[in-house]
């Protein structure tokens, strides 16, 4: 039985999170430390895939992390099968598993982890990691279990697409700030040298572009070469 006043705070502070600044790691990290409390687990972790290969980002002990570094070297167990399935993938008793995962056995063996599951971490039609449960003693992982895993899984998948969007509208605003400065120095400049070679403005554009690409480089640097430092064209 799961803790259900625990996950609805578990959920209302991840919602709370989304208009918020908040930094990925910690999305990760609160997502593995929620679902062991919720369900009552020996422990947790998560790894996202970074080129089809799985990579271990978080966890909640050292028990955990270890099975996750041992998936990421080895590619197989709970979390790569949910991962290439987009299914979860429910283990009773890891050491049933020993011909399929020789080396996860032998590390959950000695880690004291028998049950485990894998839930993968979807985005639309694409899975992008799984989330790892961990329990010390066999367990039969009821749909409840990984019903409530999903739903965090799932939180926790919106707030890494929030912040990746987040990050590229920044960049967006950063490259416009960029351009904006550019403009302002690149204008000066060509008032700059209309007025001290006797030419057009666009005729002093034409002499700051030329200079540019005969000395293989930007605009905004001569045009600050010019503004700054007195730099005749």
């Amino acid at each position: 039985m799961y803790d259900q006043p625990l996950f609805l705070r578990t959920l209302s502070g991840f919602a709370r999170a989304l208009p918020a600044a908040y930094d990925v790691e910690n999305v990760l990290s609160d997502l593995a430390e929620s679902v062991t409390a919720v369900l009552n687990l020996a422990g947790a972790g998560v790894s996202l895939s970074e080129g089809g290969r799985l990579q271990f980002f978080s966890a909640v002990n050292e028990a955990s992390g270890t099975l996750e570094r041992v998936q990421q070297q080895y590619q197989l167990g709970p979390c790569r099968d949910a991962y290439e399935t987009g299914l979860p993938v429910c283990v009773r008793d890891v050491s049933e598993r020993a011909d399929e995962w020789p080396d996860y056995v032998s590390a959950a063996a000695q880690a004291g982890i028998a049950g485990v599951a894998g839930v993968p971490m979807r985005l639309a039609d694409e899975v992008i990691g799984a989330l790892n449960l961990y329990a010390s003693g066999p367990r039969d992982w009821s749909d409840e279990d990984i019903a409530v895993a999903g739903v965090l899984a799932d939180m926790a998948t919106g707030l890494l697409v929030n912040a990746s969007k987040r990050q590229q509208q920044q960049q967006l605003n950063d490259q416009l700030q960029q351009a904006l400065e550019s403009r302002i120095v690149i204008e000066q400049a060509k008032g700059i040298t209309a007025g001290h070679s006797g030419v057009s403005v666009d005729g002093a554009f034409q002499a700051i572009r030329g200079h540019a690409r005969q000395h293989s480089t930007s605009l905004r640097s001569v045009a600050e070469a010019i503004v700054k430092v007195g730099l005749r064209v």
